[in-house]
């Protein structure tokens, strides 16, 4: 005799396994991973000298060394220190300024202005941008003035400078007053460049 065996229902199937909390959590990895490499780039592009004092003992050693050097030393550790003027037939940017009568424009209101006449040589390898904005003056009181832009006629142009190439024109800042040095930076992260105005 053949005995029957009841049918038995058909099991259910295990539920899967949901992955969100992986995905989430491989995610949150990923931005704090993210974060200590920024962190890490940050660091390494700050500088320092792998000494834990951020170039204060080279500058120490050096202070006695140059003219000036504690007055320098001083500067720098408040960090005021001033821009490297550079003599004319030195590094790859020569500039020249010189006082010249400012020459109002339409756009001048009638607050009192003072320009500087500035010449820009290019004398090394590479083409430098020369913009109005990449300009200040700082006056006998120490006081840097941004350069106004339209106010004077003669006001310097926005150019790449080839190697070789110059330009000249004027630099403005608002207000009357006597101007000792300007300084000029190529772009944003370029070094900036001081020349006194005679």
């Amino acid at each position: 005799m053949n005995q029957q065996y009841p049918q038995q229902p058909p099991q259910p199937q295990p539920p899967k396994k949901n992955s969100t909390g992986k995905i989430v959590g491989l995610g949150c990895l990923g931005v704090v991973a993210l974060f200590v490499l920024i962190g890490i780039v940050g660091a390494v592009a700050g500088g320092g000298d792998g000494d834990g004092t951020d170039g204060k003992n080279d500058t120490a050693a050096s202070a006695g060394a140059a003219p000036g050097g504690k007055e320098k030393q001083k500067e720098e550790e408040e960090g005021e220190a001033k821009p490297k003027t550079e003599a004319p037939d030195e590094g790859p940017v020569k500039i020249t300024a010189k006082t010249t009568p400012f020459a109002k424009t339409v756009l001048a209101d009638g607050t009192g202005y003072t320009s500087v006449r500035v010449t820009i040589t290019n004398s090394g390898d590479d083409t430098i941008d020369v913009n109005p904005l990449y300009f200040t003056i700082t006056d006998t009181g120490g006081t840097k003035h941004t350069a106004e832009l339209g106010v004077d006629e003669n006001q310097i142009d926005t150019v790449h400078l080839a190697p070789g190439e110059n330009t000249t024109g004027s630099v403005t800042g608002k207000g009357t007053f006597t101007p000792e040095y300007v300084t000029y930076t190529d772009g944003l992260l370029g070094d900036p460049l001081r020349v006194d105005v005679s």
